[in-house]
């Protein structure tokens, strides 16, 4: 898959913007949506929810930002978008229901030292995760996810007569719709931003047939600067066990999704990037918990936007965490990327969720193609996608350990890392894998040739590279892939 910007390419101001606004339009529900909720369940009075929902925009742009664009030992350099993760709602209104918002942090504070203590493992971690296990969490991270856009497109209870109406099946469609048709008959970065047009269109749709409550632009306040400690910290054992396990789970998510983001971005990760990427998750939650935002983890839809367009540039990502702190400053800005309507966001997800998966199947393709990887490959999902379909199989298990494996995610990576570990390889599996190694290495030089234009074919397409409809555009001089 050709990409139209390369990880460190710096698009024109203007496309860069543009760029920008997608990832943050993409994003920037999920990152309100936490603090929303929470502050809601646990009977918070709407102006200290408003307050919740700055500073979640506010460090999730921050945090962004160093991510993207590297601070030292930390951040990953890779376009990801951090935000708070749904991860920790339930934990979160738990804890906050018994001991409030400083309870929250508090244990949010804590359980951050796990990830930044965790972080300096990550070479050793990273040898878990050949493109065997890899694939699987990657792949899990896309299937256990689209439930998120098919509740959008419901937008409503499910057992509700209001779910999934036909005007709302109508905007899911006009959203995927706009989406496939600008990937596919567009070029450059009109069709760079396919996603932003799609979530465009749907708005214009929702509009027209009266779908858009407007009423939060008005009541969003025009200026809030960020206020640190304004809970406290409050630390309860029972509560920092049960964020620590919260963590856990978004450990194996962020390795899935950075490892898929490389992936995408076609850059090779170690376990020193890794290590970084993981440092930044960590540190950002650790400074989010004293400006009262909810812990932070890497965004997967955001990871399905670089798949469909083509636009890897860390630059990018980091202009949209520039808009993420605007957001946090000036709530009105925000507001209005909050107006638009679930069921639009829900037919946009469809195609980003999948996408993710996608990349994990790429990843499953890349490994050896033997007995044992198949067992691995299929057992792994197959448990992972049974507590996503039926969480009530984990009822009788002791509620800690039901808590830690109630993600698909998780349950999916700890089976794939188990069963990689402890199934016996043969002669046959390590020639396997030898072989499926020597392959990759040499399509990538193969692709890494093609897009230097170092060949006659280097314009040409091949089955196991296809380019997007976000490729190169007509007169564009190649770039240099990143090695």
């Amino acid at each position: 898959m050709k990409l139209l910007y390369q990880l460190n390419d710096k698009p024109p101001t203007g496309v860069t913007f543009m760029l920008a606004v997608q990832h943050m339009l993409a994003s920037v529900g999920g990152i309100i949506a936490v603090p929303l909720i929470v502050g809601s369940a646990i009977g918070l009075p709407g102006s200290e929810i408003v307050t919740l929902i700055n500073a979640a925009l506010f460090i999730s742009g921050a945090i962004t930002i160093v991510q993207c664009l590297g601070l030292g030992p930390v951040g990953i350099r890779l376009p990801v978008v951090m935000g708070s993760s749904f991860a920790f709602l339930g934990i979160a209104i738990g804890i906050g229901k018994v001991d409030g918002m400083s309870g929250i942090l508090g244990a949010s504070l804590v359980g951050a030292f796990l990830v930044i203590i965790s972080s300096f493992f990550m070479e050793q971690i990273r040898k878990l995760f050949p493109p065997v296990v890899s694939g699987v969490v990657v792949t899990l991270i896309g299937l256990t996810i689209l439930p998120v856009a098919m509740n959008w497109v419901g937008d409503a209870p499910a057992d509700s007569e209001n779910f999934a109406t036909l005007p709302k099946l109508f905007l899911a469609a006009v959203s995927l719709g706009v989406v496939l048709l600008v990937s596919t008959y567009a070029k450059g970065a009109i069709a760079a931003s396919a996603i932003v047009i799609g979530l465009a269109g749907g708005y214009l749709v929702a509009l027209s047939m009266g779908m858009v409550d407007l009423t939060q632009i008005a009541n969003a306040g025009w200026f809030a600067a960020p206020e640190p400690f304004k809970y406290g910290f409050t630390f309860s054992l029972t509560a920092i066990v049960s964020m620590s396990l919260a963590y856990i789970v978004v450990i194996a998510e962020a390795t899935g999704d950075f490892l898929a983001l490389a992936s995408n971005c076609h850059k090779n990760i170690s376990g020193k990037d890794l290590k970084r990427g993981l440092l930044g998750d960590g540190i950002g939650s650790a400074i989010g918990a004293m400006f009262n935002a909810l812990p932070l983890a890497s965004f997967s839809q955001n990871v399905g936007i670089v798949g469909i367009t083509g636009v890897a540039s860390r630059f990018v990502v980091g202009a949209t965490g520039l808009l993420l702190i605007l957001a946090g400053l000036f709530p009105k800005f925000g507001a209005l990327a909050v107006t638009v309507p679930k069921p639009v966001l829900g037919g946009v997800g469809f195609i980003m969720f999948g996408m993710i998966a996608y990349a994990g199947i790429r990843m499953l393709i890349k490994a050896a193609d033997t007995r044992r990887n198949a067992l691995v490959i299929c057992v792994s999902l197959a448990s992972g996608l049974a507590v996503t379909v039926q969480p009530n199989i984990l009822q009788h298990l002791h509620h800690d350990i039901a808590q830690l494996l109630h993600s698909g995610i998780t349950t999916g990576t700890i089976v794939a890392v188990m069963l990689n570990l402890v199934l016996p390889k043969t002669k046959e599996d390590v020639v396997a894998e030898k072989e499926a190694e020597e392959e990759e290495l040499a399509q990538q030089n193969s692709d890494f040739s093609s897009l230097d234009g170092d060949t006659p074919e280097a314009n040409s397409q091949t089955p196991s590279s296809p380019t997007t409809s976000a490729g190169t555009t007509d007169g564009d001089p190649p770039t240099k892939p990143i090695q």
